[in-house]
Order: C-alpha cells, then structure tokens, then sequence
C-alpha cells in the first residue's frame, strides 16, 4: 500500500491516490504462533479459561483490518469488500491466513497484514495464562493483485499521436497535451514514432491515420476535435473508419473524466479499431490527456495478445 512520502519540505504526509482508479486489489498475508502441543489441545477442546479462541481471534482480526487506518497513522481508510481468516492447527503452532479484498484505488495489503497480526496477538493474549513459551513469526505479505502489479504485461506498442488543433497547427497556440501523452506513454515504454500536430482537416486526418496504419503503427492516439463546434470533425471521420467499436475503452475514459468535471459528457470521444492498429480518440485539453493516462495505462497493453491472437490474459 503507499501509504507516505517525503513532500518538498521533507515532512511526512499521505500519498495522493486521487488520480488512481478504483479497481477489484486483493491481498492475503500469512504468519504463525507457535505454541506447546498441551496448548493446542486445550485449544481445539475449548479447554482454556478465556473461552473459544479462534473465534475471538478471527473477530479481532477482521476488525483490526476494518481499522487499519486508525492504527498506522497515514494509511487510507478504505472501504473492504472481505476480510476472511482462516486458521490451520498443527502439532507445534496455528498457522494464519488473512485474505482481504476492496474496490478501491490503493492496495489492501496492510489490512491483511494487520489482520494476521491481531489475530495472532488475540491468540496469545487468551492463551498466555497456560502457555509462557509461546511466540509469534514470519507474517508475511503472500500475494496482493490489482492495480499495476497485476497481470503485468511486457509488450508495449508502437505508438504514435495525433494532435488535431487549427491554432496549434497555425503556431498560434502550444501543443500541451500531445507532449503529455508522448511523455505519459514513453514512461510506460512504448516507442513512439511520431507526434505529429496538423489542423483540424477531414482530408488529412485521414491520410495521417491511413498512413499510419499502413506503416505499422499499433496504438494511434488522437488528442482534439471531440467536441461540438464546427470543426470538431475527428469523430465524424474516424467513425466510418472503424472495423470494431471498443466502447469499453470510451465508458472507462467518460465515467473517469465525468467523475472529475461534469463537463466531459460533452466530449464526443471514441475508441476502435481501424485494422489491426487501435485508434483512441482523446478530447485536447492537457487534463482529458492526463485522465487518459491515467486510465489506459498500462491495462490497455493488454489488449494487444489479443489482436495478434494469443487469447486473454488471466
């Protein structure tokens, strides 16, 4: 979980997750208490003067993960979808495994390690009465999936992005978000080919986009001409180019924008296939450059099996 970091003044604060978006991140930690065989015995025959342990082991477990936000100063509070604990009884020990689960946009993994953690120290504290030799180890983080540490995928596609803006193309205006996604997609490894900036021309969109697909280019990017003025044509010509909608791709980059200003319902953007080369088309703010970034990548590589036939990725 990222959970602090050094700002520029050196203090401590809380990791800015805002810009991260919610996905299904797992995690499940492990650990053991070991434990005279004569305790374990008493144990499993409900034996011991404070009642039954395991029982009030996993209830403090699963409320300690619920509040792991109060007990570690700059962890995020989150809302958990799960916390199971689940205990194995051996002849020396009681092994314990925490699997915890939310829907958020940072990882659960210090919930489940508090949740062994407590769960353990429960265990101890109801058992210290017959057991003085007892002794808690090895809690450790077995697996966390979501966010970027899922799945990862290598290839990276050949990229390249089209910037679509008359006064951009006329040098009246600067260029901001092409130079955004060159940087954002660079940084996620992608070779880019080219940055090409041109006015908002049916007739050249075209041939840039036939032009490249021709010369192999993977991933187009295209940033402008999504909105509802006059010369906002970027849609009107990709559209018929499309062999396949990828309306996926457009509800994830709308319900994202939209949840950060309620103006992106005005944008027009769209996504396909033209070929085998996938066309996204971006609206030209700097800021619908960076929502995309922070959408597509890098869970839109994953596409890419797929086009070249190699099936799903698990």
């Amino acid at each position: 979980m990222e959970f602090t970091h050094l700002d520029s003044r050196g203090n401590i604060a809380m990791v800015d997750v805002s810009a991260k978006p919610g996905t299904l991140r797992t995690a499940e930690a492990s650990g053991y208490i070991l434990m005279q065989p004569e305790t374990i015995a008493l144990l499993s025959h409900d034996g011991l003067p404070k009642g039954n342990v395991l029982t009030t082991a996993k209830l403090a477990g699963i409320l300690a993960a619920k509040n792991t936000a109060h007990l570690i100063p700059l962890c995020h509070q989150l809302n958990l979808c799960l916390v199971d604990i689940v205990f194995d009884i051996k002849d020396d020990r009681i092994a314990i495994t925490a699997t915890v689960k939310t829907k958020e946009s940072t990882g659960v993994e210090m919930e489940a390690l508090t949740a062994v953690s407590i769960a353990a120290l429960t265990i101890y504290d109801m058992c210290k009465a017959v057991d003085k030799y007892m002794e808690i180890a090895s809690i450790t983080l077995q697996k966390k999936t979501g966010g970027k540490s899922t799945n990862p995928v290598e290839y990276r596609p050949k990229t390249s992005i089209l910037v679509l803006s008359d006064s951009i193309a006329s040098g009246q205006a600067v260029d901001r978000s092409g130079r955004l996604l060159r940087e954002g997609f660079e940084s996620a490894g992608c070779h880019i080919g080219e940055v090409r900036v041109i006015a908002d021309n049916k007739d050249e969109i075209n041939a840039v986009i036939d032009e490249w697909v021709t010369t192999g280019i993977e991933l187009i990017i295209t940033t402008g001409g999504t909105g509802l003025g006059p010369r906002d044509v970027t849609v009107d010509v990709l559209n018929p180019k499309f062999s396949r909608k990828l309306p996926g791709i457009e509800q994830a980059l709308l319900h994202w924008g939209q949840g950060k200003t309620t103006t992106a319902m005005l944008s027009r953007l769209v996504a396909g296939m033209v070929g085998s080369t996938m066309v996204i088309c971006l609206p030209g703010s700097s800021g619908a450059a960076k929502d995309a970034l922070e959408v597509l990548v890098p869970t839109i590589f994953h596409a890419f099996s797929m086009i070249k036939g190699e099936g799903h990725s698990c």
